[in-house]
């Protein structure tokens, strides 16, 4: 079984990849999920580095959901806790 906190560079990409993702804050992988769209965009690479480049925009997208997601529920416990709160976050339009 592979380690999950090792990260490895792809020399023909530049970019990193690898496990540990939840090292990387959200505006990090935000970011970095923007460049390799740009990357991808742009077009002029080979099929492989393309291919590891939309490999790594699946990573850096899953990186964003997580953050988000914690993001979410937090935002949902603070206004189930609130009492002015309380009705808006039980009434699912908010999402």
């Amino acid at each position: 079984m592979a380690k999950t906190d090792e990260k490895t560079d792809d020399t023909k990409t530049g970019e990193r990849t690898g496990a540990a993702e939840t090292t990387l804050g959200y505006e990090q992988a935000r970011d970095e999920l923007v460049e390799v769209v740009r990357r991808l965009e742009a077009g002029g690479t080979s099929l492989e580095e393309s291919l590891a480049l939309w490999e790594r925009g699946e990573e850096l997208a899953t990186v964003c959901r997580h953050w988000l997601e914690g993001a979410r529920a937090r935002l949902d416990a603070a206004l189930a806790q609130s009492p002015d709160g309380a009705g808006a976050a039980e009434s699912g339009d908010e999402g």
